[in-house]
């Protein structure tokens, strides 16, 4: 199993301010990589980094050992984002949101048409898939979100927090699903700053706060990071002991 992607140094400075400082991740194939931190961490510009959708102050992004900004035409179709902001469209209906999304990628014809059944069918909206997606709740929108972003079969899933503000019911599809992608060959990036979920999905997590990675680790690595005699502390007090914060205040 080899490194999918890799930042190397990555910053982001808006005048003074630096929101991201300095980011040296590796993500490996086939893992669910979790970026956790509180609003504000510098996670979704990471995101915003990573997907070229914003360029780095200083450093570079490599994808499969290329630098992403040099060769974005010929990696972008491998990558899937599923942004924080919902990217679908009210006034068009389930499946021309995902035809819409989905034909970015070249994807034409019968094989576009089979894909944008697919991916509704894989987020549970197949029998809405004529439903203009303004009159969708919260959580399938969300769902419908997914199924815009997978339509083009990528092999790096991008998710920065998909679970915000929607019910408990949707929330625990979403994670499932995630869990199931990955379990079908995709590598997965998570940003959340919910603890439970980064928990219960997550093979690694990397600790956020200020811009900087404060830590990086498995669930139980990062716990032993804190205290090597109770085996019963949560990834809240980990959290709390690095960053001195509360995550679930914030």
């Amino acid at each position: 199993m080899g490194t999918i992607l890799k930042t190397n140094d990555l910053t982001k400075k808006y005048g003074n301010k630096v929101v991201v400082d300095n980011l040296n991740l590796e993500i490996q194939e086939g893992e669910v990589f979790g970026l956790l931190g509180p609003n504000g961490a510098g996670k979704s510009t990471t995101m915003n980094m990573i997907t070229g959708i914003v360029n780095p102050t200083l450093g570079n992004v490599e994808f499969e050992g290329k630098d992403f900004k040099k060769n974005r035409k010929s990696l972008i179709d491998k990558l899937g984002y599923i942004p924080q902001e919902l990217a679908i469209h009210g006034n068009l209906k389930a499946w021309e949101n995902v035809e819409l999304f989905t034909s970015l990628y070249g994807i034409k014809g019968a094989e576009l048409k089979e894909r944008i059944n697919e991916s509704l069918e894989y987020v549970g909206l197949l029998e809405r898939r004529n439903d203009f997606a303004k009159t969708f709740s919260g959580g399938m929108k969300r769902r419908l979100n997914i199924a815009c972003a997978i339509g083009h079969h990528p092999d790096l899933l991008i998710f920065d927090e998909p679970t915000v503000g929607i019910d408990p019911q949707s929330r625990n599809f979403i994670l499932d699903k995630i869990k199931e992608s990955n379990k079908n060959g995709s590598t997965v990036i998570y940003t959340s700053h919910y603890m439970e979920e980064v928990e219960a999905i997550c093979t690694r997590i990397a600790i956020m706060d200020n811009g900087k990675i404060i830590a990086t680790g498995t669930s139980e690595e990062l716990k032993k990071m804190v205290k090597d005699d109770i085996s019963t502390i949560t990834l809240e007090e980990v959290f709390l002991n690095m960053t001195g914060k509360k995550l679930r205040d914030l």
